[in-house]
């Protein structure tokens, strides 16, 4: 092989490698979002929570000890609604469960789809925070001007930090995009279902969550 064809082979393999190399670090770029959304549901970490639902846990609640929860309740400015608390704090034992009702005002004229995402201070108490019902575990629908009630329902783990006095819950509002295509679709499906007896009880199943409050699954 002559010098010139084994400087093509180089130049080839260094092509190659140098390819390979970003289109490894391109996926991994990619990785890194959900990869660290799941270690910070895992450890707590930047006060990430857990987006589904927990079960309420029977223990002796720590009557020596109050915990002063605060929520705080932010807007976005892609988002014409606005997100109030009945209560900015309270005071909870570890080992207690308790409620509280968070009212959503749509202040359009036109319908919308929101949805609140939480975040906790200090972080080390996410993994002690249970919410048995939350609003945050998914997406809201909003008609015109319509208000909507939805409470908060969590309990306190009774091995929460001895130095955590007090726990700050921030919710932030944030448009969520529906795209044409499932707007046909759920037009559709509504016209389809218009006469279908089911579709009663669909009615009422959606009526039933926007005004009763939810209840956790003990264990």
């Amino acid at each position: 092989m002559g010098d010139q064809e084994q400087t093509e082979v180089g130049v080839r393999r260094t092509v190659i490698r140098t390819v390979a190399v970003l289109v490894g670090m391109f996926g991994f770029a990619f990785a890194l979002v959900p990869l660290y959304d799941v270690f910070c549901q895992i450890t707590g970490l930047n006060g990430k929570v857990d987006a589904t639902a927990q079960s309420i846990v029977h223990e002796e609640v720590d009557e020596s000890r109050y915990i002063n929860v605060q929520f705080i309740t932010r807007g976005s400015p892609g988002l014409p609604w606005k997100m109030s608390v009945e209560m900015r704090q309270m005071s909870v034992h570890p080992g207690q469960m308790a409620e509280v009702d968070f009212t959503f005002t749509n202040n359009s004229h036109s319908e919308s789809w929101g949805r609140a995402v939480p975040s906790v201070s200090p972080s080390n108490a996410t993994t002690h925070l249970r919410k048995i019902s939350c609003f945050c575990f998914q997406e809201q629908q909003l008609a015109a001007n319509e208000r909507l009630t939805i409470p908060l329902v969590f309990q306190l783990a009774r091995d929460l930090p001895d130095d955590i006095n007090t726990i700050t819950l921030v919710y932030t509002l944030y448009p969520v995009e529906r795209g044409i295509q499932n707007i046909t679709l759920n037009n559709t499906l509504e016209n389809s279902s218009h006469n279908d007896p089911k579709n009663d009880s669909k009615s009422s199943s959606k009526s039933s969550y926007k005004n009763n409050k939810a209840a956790g699954e003990a264990i």
